[in-house]
């Protein structure tokens, strides 16, 4: 080297940014810069080398890449890479080695960095990219600035609304109404800034609390005063905490070149000559085919689209009477006048620009002075988002909700109209019309829009207008796939792809595809598009876009109808329904011209205080005194009475009776205050333990009403961000009955309900329901550090006896007697309640029969009964006039004819379907469903109520709700509910109520002979072995090959899209083989296995009969293997041959899968592992398959093999040990984990597999305890301890033979498994892969695998507690463990994973270098 001075260099490629630092050899920064790259990485780069080649000449440096985007860059340029949190915490150990934690925002990631004596432990933002610096972006861009401009307005704040930053698009559906209604810029950025601060906080400590010195770092915090002040007032940090670093947003450009490496070095011209060379990337992200191959089809396609016009007339020769239609809507406000003949006079269609009412007014005044003397209007209707506030400013005539207008709009256009597509700025409806009467909408949920306003933010950030951006897409090369979930995961797509070169319209061409896959396969959930309709009318301003219109009809496979007002349908419609309303001689109420040129307002806020939801209201005031307030979710906050028409509303009545006992005053309760937190089952079982703990003498402190802030209580220690809302609101809960000082808090974990539908299959509480207070155990600190105690046993309700046991086991320092006595008052209390509430439905059942008023099932769980979840929806309903029932009011009416096609297994669903089983028979009754968002088990019971109500001809409705209270979507599903109830009044139709039966096809002795059975793939080690153990035994398995993308994209289009990862992968392959054509759909079957558990997994067989249906392949049979008892089929018998043929071939597999994982990583010769295992694969089929496979013949098989591979030659180098636990199916199945093990052995680590025969031991082991603590039978148990000593037994030999091997560890005895989770989680728990998957971390741990992939579907509920719930008391009982949960879904993003990973494997080698060195 000439220069003796040692320069290195550090650049760090962010998902929006570029930064790099040029430090010297006392660290000092000679230069440094940050700068966005727009998706030109190579350029950005590029540009700022040879700025500081013109400053500091050609020096030879040291570099080092860091950053989300660097991997493909650095492999490219030949210069190394560093993880990025390395290089961070590298350089806060030398810039401020003082920090505890360092809070680090970015374009699109968020990272939370604690240091604690050493161990550096990350968390980032998994599937959720809300509250990172696009998303900031995004937010400014609603306030017509940018995110500087963000910062100045905070400064002047003068108070907060609460927005929801979960996810961007919701904090857009928070924001979008206050802009509508009129809040100031200061107040609405102050709190966009607030709802970053809550998202980091909430999503990503998930449990983990902020405390000590914080570093702020990242782009964002760098240059948001305002976003940092906002971190430090909700922390509560003072002076001496808040580390002040210069640079804060380099950090990770100046750690990477601190981490810079001696033997690699170029001159800063060599750098710059690399970049030049244009550097080709090899696509990782699919492709997609062009939307046009020719111009002339192009041309075609114009032709066709302009002949749908609608009349117009020119306003200035026009005479007569004129309407006038309003449509305020979330981001846009459209005008349209129409006269007599319904032709279209005026049209206007603009931005809001943050105030509805202004454009509106500017709209009004434009067309007066364009109106001539012989014109006047005569009606006006409004509709939309702004509806009832345009209707009050200007006192216009009608009001109508949008779905109707849209649907009068489009009917003008084409009469026989059956299916409507509205893709908004941020929303998206689809609706169905059925003779005439809008049957069913399906609007965008909080989540996914990201619809017209999406694609405009993203053209936004490529420096493209939207129009431009749009015809760039019409002749795109090789659009790119984007899949189809959230849209800011889009972003970390399109990303990637531009890493990899794709251009600008590549990436419009692939956005406009996922606009519409979002909208067909998310929103309206068809599996196929040509179940939308025949005539199909599209509409909304997105589909100006030809691109996203080819798309569409791309998709659909169909000619779709673009009218050429697509944008302005809503006015169009609204103006039209009040040419329909008039009638001759009308005096129209609407304001004049000179009223609405004088109309001043004025709009502040205030707070409602009627009730503890503390709604903002927001008050438009009008010159002449007249007010408009919004924001209210009951006519309190109007100064009016609750519930003016006095319906009858059950919600009301239910809270009362079940919440209203007086507890015990102190001097009469001897033995002490019990805490019952008011959340989940509490809300079924209260009044039992109420009675039970005030017979005993104690008194009953009972928290209160769920609120905001009692959520925000418990937000530190929430260890899920995916979790329902129900749940995360029992961390506050239980954090206020500690800070009351209890004596101890009761909150029991109740694993069967009691059994209220004798005929369903069982009678089990949801995963989380039974097994939260697990969660509560294990994350709050102050029950953690015993200063709460907290008691949660796990028991049954299924009868009072044994119910009674559990209690006496868990209160045996009481006397016997008086628990028995408690415990049965308490049993009779329960009773009268549940009977109180019978009664209380019958009155209203013939109150609706006297007054002939329309009565509406709100059903869902007991605990939507709670305020802060239901968001007021009940009084919203009675605001209409209807009366709202409890689904358990009616359940008792009504009798579902079974077997239903869902596995009925839980009580609260059991209820639903008969619920649902009665309103079908009532002309009087609807239903809507409630479910909370993130409820997985809702995947199951929201397609099963659709199908009893809609078979019978009635209409179902589903609100999804969660932590964001903004009603309109409720609003607009329930008045059009409204409007289809009222037509279908009119129209008088006459309703068959039809069975709700299953009508299974039995797999029959005959059809053994010829049929196939296709079996889905699940860990390709075993499942090769299987197979051959089965037919040998007479059938015809086969496994299916298909494990791969493809099968998943299929599984999307046939399974609803709340349901988990492994049922989409399973659906999927099995329908993807069923569609290709290879089998005769009269000769094949489906075999599945069914454990009978209470998780989803159950359900599969339902999921893969409800597809068959969809894809009109009813005919094949679906076979269950289950030992439950659940379904049999004559041809398809587990006897003992074939039982024990499957056990041999589970050992081999296993012993396969440990000695192949064990010494694949370190072999002398390429390939001798893989020889070896594919040697020994031959010969255990010939075994399994044999006549008479013997004992003693597998027995010595067992150690030969075992030996076989203990001799393979291999290389003495320590790499770290990473163990591998999860879901069963993502555990084992390379498909579903990224090929996860292939990952680690590539990235220098050993994988460790915990053994497939270890599940089928839990689920025996389960038995013993049930029958012990839970109440099942005795000779239930009896069979399973045959069956673990059965198995033990087979699997002796192995184990014996890895116990006297060099190289490899004997598996551990199931009870030995049992004995270490139960410290951490009862054995309890058992939905899912329950206790065991703790058990397995700990084994793993204890047998020196202290690194672990903890895989599971994305939003798996028992993962929630036995997987992410128990990291942190894992980390406390073993310091060493280093685990990382990784969600798998279709939509995750392979880079954040592949991150995550990294990290973890990063902080291994750490520690065995440690380990060596010590």
């Amino acid at each position: 080297m000439s220069n003796s001075i040692h320069y290195t260099l550090g650049i760090d490629i962010g998902s929006t940014t570029v930064k790099i630092a040029i430090l010297d050899e006392a660290h000092h920064i000679l230069f440094s810069d940050y700068k966005r790259h727009f998706a030109n990485i190579q350029e950005t780069l590029s540009d700022l080398l040879k700025d500081s080649l013109s400053r500091l000449g050609n020096i030879t440096l040291h570099p080092m890449i860091t950053g989300s985007g660097g991997l493909t860059l650095a492999n490219h340029l030949g210069v190394p890479f560093v993880q990025e949190v390395i290089s961070v915490s590298t350089a806060l150990q030398e810039l401020a080695p003082q920090t505890d934690v360092a809070i680090e925002l970015g374009g699109e990631d968020a990272k939370i960095i604690y240091f604690e004596n050493g161990n550096v432990e990350q968390r980032m933002n998994g599937i959720c990219a809300g509250g990172t610096g696009s998303f900031i972006d995004q937010m400014a861009s609603l306030l017509q600035t940018d995110a500087a401009g963000l910062n100045e307005y905070a400064k002047n704040y003068k108070s907060l609304y609460t927005i929801a930053a979960r996810c961007g698009v919701f904090a857009k559906s928070d924001i979008q109404p206050l802009i509508n209604e009129g809040a100031t810029k200061e107040d609405l950025s102050a709190s966009i800034f607030q709802a970053v601060v809550n998202q980091t906080i909430s999503g990503l400590a998930c449990g983990k609390p902020i405390r000590g010195h914080v570093a702020f770092l990242g782009g964002p915090l760098h240059f948001l005063s305002e976003l940092q002040i906002a971190f430090v007032r909700t922390l509560k940090l003072d002076e001496e905490h808040t580390i002040k670093t210069d640079n804060s947003h380099l950090f990770a450009a100046i750690g990477s070149a601190l981490n810079a490496k001696e033997e690699v070095y170029f001159t800063l011209e060599e750098m710059v000559r690399k970049l030049s060379g244009g550097i080709k990337m090899e696509f990782e992200v699919a492709r997609m085919e062009p939307l046009f191959s020719s111009d002339e089809e192009y041309e075609a396609f114009r032709t066709r689209h302009d002949s749908h016009c609608v009349t117009t007339a020119s306003l200035e020769d026009y005479a007569g009477n004129c309407y006038l239609g309003i449509d305020a809507g979330s981001t846009t406000t459209k005008v349209a006048l129409v006269g007599e003949d319904g032709a279209l006079l005026y049209s206007f269609y603009s931005n809001n620009n943050g105030s509805p009412l202004k454009t509106a007014i500017g709209a009004i005044q434009d067309i007066y002075a364009q109106l001539p003397k012989g014109a006047k209007i005569v009606r006006s209707c409004s509709t939309g988002y702004g509806e009832a506030l345009m209707k009050a400013a200007f006192l216009l005539d009608d009001g109508e909700v949008e779905t109707v207008a849209h649907y009068h709009a489009a009917a003008f256009f084409d009469p026989q109209v059956d299916c409507i597509l509205d893709i908004g700025g941020q929303d998206m409806k689809c609706i169905k019309i059925k003779n005439g009467t809008v049957d069913s909408v399906q609007l965008n949920e909080a989540c996914s829009s990201g619809c017209g306003s999406f694609i405009e933010t993203f053209a936004k950030s490529l420096n493209y207008s939207v129009q431009d951006f749009a015809k760039a897409a019409l002749f795109a090369k090789h659009p790119i796939d984007l899949g189809t979930r959230c849209t800011v995961f889009m972003n970390s797509k399109v990303k990637q792809a531009q890493k990899e070169g794709a251009e600008v319209s590549d990436i419009s061409a692939g956005l406009a595809y996922s606009v519409i896959k979002n909208a067909l396969f998310k929103v309206i959930k068809v599996s196929d598009a040509s179940e939308l309709g025949k005539q199909i009318v599209v509409q909304g301003g997105t589909f100006y876009n030809d691109a996203v219109l080819r798309s569409f009809e791309k998709i659909a496979g169909c000619e779709a109808i673009r009218p050429d007002i697509a944008g302005i349908m809503g006015a169009f419609g609204a103006a039209l329904i009040a040419r329909d309303n008039y009638s001759a001689g009308y005096q129209t109420t609407m304001l004049t011209i000179a009223q609405i040129n004088s109309l001043e307002f004025e709009t502040s806020m205030a707070k409602c205080k009627g009730c503890t939801n503390h709604c903002r209201l927001t008050i438009n005031r009008f010159s002449g005194g007249r007010q408009y307030i919004s924001g209210n979710r009951c006519e309190r906050g109007l100064g009016k009475p609750k519930n003016p028409s006095q319906v009858p509303n059950l919600f009301e009545y239910k809270l009362k009776r079940l919440f209203s006992y007086e507890p015990l005053s102190a001097d009469k309760a001897q033995r002490g205050r019990v805490g019952i937190p008011r959340v989940l089952n509490m809300y079924e079982n209260y009044p039992f333990w109420y009675t039970f703990f005030t017979e005993l003498k104690y008194q009953v402190v009972l928290s209160p009403s769920s609120t905001h802030n009692i959520y925000e209580l418990g937000i530190e220690s929430i260890p899920s961000e995916s979790e329902c809302y129900p749940a995360k609101l029992a961390h506050g809960h239980v954090s206020w009955l500690i800070k009351q000082g209890v004596d101890f808090i009761f909150y029991p974990a109740l694993f069967y309900e009691r059994n209220e539908t004798p005929d369903a299959s069982n009678h089990y509480n949801c995963p989380i329901v039974t097994s939260y207070s697990e969660n509560i155990k294990n994350n709050v600190d102050e029950i953690g550090r015993g200063e709460a105690v907290l008691r949660n046993p796990f028991m049954a309700f299924s009868n009072l006896e044994v119910a009674t046991q559990a209690l006496e086991k868990e209160f045996s320092e009481l006397p016997a007697e008086e628990i028995r006595r408690a415990a049965a008052r308490g049993w009779a209390e329960m009773e009268a309640s549940r009977e109180d509430i019978k009664k209380k439905g019958e009155e209203v059942l013939s109150y609706l029969e006297e007054t002939g008023t329309q009565g509406i099932v709100l059903a869902g769980r007991p605990y939507h009964l709670d305020p802060e979840i239901n968001h007021g929806i009940p009084e919203l309903i009675t605001s209409y006039g209807l009366a709202v029932l409890t689904e358990d009011s009616v359940s008792h009416l009504g009798h579902p004819e079974r077997p239903l096609i869902v596995s009925d297994q839980w009580m609260y669903h059991s209820r639903l379907y008969a619920a649902a089983a009665f309103v079908r028979t009532r002309d009087d009754l609807n239903l809507i469903q409630l479910n909370s968002f993130g409820c997985g088990l809702d995947a199951v019971t929201t397609d099963q109520v659709n199908d009893i109500l809609s078979g019978s001809g009635k209409i179902y409705t589903c609100l999804k709700i969660d932590e964001v209270n903004n009603l309109g979507a409720a609003r607009i599903r329930v008045r059009s509910l409204l409007s289809a109830i009222k037509a279908k009044e009119k129209k008088k139709e006459k309703r068959t109520i039809a069975s709700t039966a299953l009508h299974r096809e039995i797999f029959t002795e005959e059809m053994r002979k010829d049929y196939t059975i296709l079996c889905p793939q699940m860990s390709p080690i075993h499942f090769e072995l299987l197979e051959a153990a089965f037919n040998a035994c007479g059938y015809h398995v086969e496994v299916l090959p298909n494990d791969n993308r493809h099968a998943i994209d299929t599984g999307l289009k046939y399974v609803n899209n709340d349901a988990c990862y492994p049922s989409l992968l399973v659906v999927g392959q099995i329908m993807d083989a069923l569609l290709s054509g290879k089998y005769d759909l009269n000769k094949v079957a489906v075999v599945m296995s069914q454990t009978g558990g209470g998780c989803r997994a159950t359900n599969y067989v339902g999921f893969i009969r409800r597809a068959l249906a969809r894809a009109g392949m009813e005919q094949v049979p679906v076979i269950s293997v289950n030992m439950a008892g659940l379904e049999s089929n004559p041809g398809f018998k587990l006897n003992l041959d074939i039982l024990l043929r499957a056990v041999y071939a589970a050992v081999f597999g296993d012993i396969f899968m440990r000695c192949v994982y064990r010494m694949r990583p370190y072999e002398k010769e390429a390939g001798s592992v893989n020889a070896c295992h594919r040697k020994w694969v031959d010969k255990c089929k010939a075994f399994v398959t044999a006549k008479h496979p013997g004992f003693h013949t597998f027995f010595r098989m067992c150690r030969e093999i075992v030996e076989d591979f203990d001799a393979i030659p291999i290389t003495d180098e320590k790499k770290p040990k990473v163990g591998i636990v999860g879901e069963i199916l993502v555990k084992f199945a390379p498909a579903a984990n990224n090929h996860l093990v292939e990952l680690l052995e590539s990235e220098g680590a050993e994988a460790v597999v915990p053994d497939l025969l270890d599940f089928m031991f839990y689920c025996f082991y389960n038995q013993l305890y049930k029958a012990e603590h839970l109440g099942t039978s005795k000779k239930s148990a009896f069979m399973a301890k045959l069956g673990i000593k059965g198995m033990e037994w087979v699997r002796s030999s192995a184990a014996k033979a890895f116990e006297k091997s060099e190289h490899f560890h004997a598996p551990a005895k199931i009870s030995d498994i049992a004995s270490y989770a139960e410290p951490i989680v009862s054995i309890g728990n058992q939905t899912g892969e329950g206790w065991f998957l703790t058990g397995e971390m700990v084994e793993l741990i204890k047998s020196g695998t202290n690194n672990i992939v903890c895989t599971q579907p994305f939003g798996c509920l028992p993962n929630h507690v036995v997987g992410k719930g128990v990291i942190k008391e894992l980390r406390k009982r073993y310091p060493k463990s280093n685990v990382v949960a990784i969600d798998y879904d279709p939509g995750a993003s392979e880079v954040n994973q592949l991150n995550r990973i990294k990290l973890m494997l990063s902080t291994a080698q750490k520690n065995l270098q440690k380990e060596q060195e010590a």
